[in-house]
């Protein structure tokens, strides 16, 4: 089985133990502490994946770094895991909990990409349309891209709009290469 078939597994056993033990937002935070750590420390995500650490290792490392810090059920959890030697999905289980934990919560997902940080009332506008057209609630990540010289791309779920200046330029390149009119002036 694919390591994202058992995370995806082992993320779903987790959220519904967590949902009736009602401790679901803590766990949440403990697996978004999970997913911060794994991607900031580049030594602790190698560590986790070799399989020449011995598992009892991992596991001493892993109490190291969270004991106290996380839910004593998320403790478990990652222990649990590491006795299995499944220490190498974690990161997986963690990100594949926190899509399901959105799901359960209604709350879709919103990536913008702008030439300049955000203004607080236009992040609010646009938090106020996509709710209006996904029904949902909106978790909005921001990303500065001056590339883009100007406007935004937007991406919620599988959909992207790109009012983007650089897209703008781009499409009227294209135009003025298709024109055969405009080629011989």
């Amino acid at each position: 089985m694919s390591d994202i078939r058992v995370a995806s597994r082992y993320a779903k056993s987790l959220i519904e133990l967590a949902a009736e033990k009602n401790v679901l937002e803590q766990v949440h935070a403990d697996m978004q502490l999970f997913s911060q750590v794994v991607s900031q420390n580049r030594d602790f995500r190698l560590l986790l994946q070799n399989p020449v650490v011995k598992s009892d290792k991992k596991l001493a490392i892993i109490n190291a770094v969270f004991k106290g810090k996380v839910n004593e059920m998320t403790l478990a959890f990652f222990i649990l895991v590491a006795r299995k030697n499944r220490e190498a999905i974690l990161d997986a289980v963690a990100t594949a909990f926190q899509d399901q934990y959105r799901v359960l919560q209604g709350i879709q997902s919103a990536e913008v990409v702008s030439a300049v940080p955000l203004t607080p009332a236009l992040r609010d506008e646009l938090g106020q349309k996509l709710v209006a057209q996904t029904g949902k609630r909106i978790e909005l990540v921001e990303r500065v891209d001056p590339s883009l010289i100007g406007g935004f791309v937007l991406r919620v779920g599988d959909k992207q709009i790109d009012n983007s200046v650089r897209n703008s330029l781009r499409k009227l390149k294209n135009q003025f290469k298709d024109n055969p009119y405009i080629n011989k002036l």
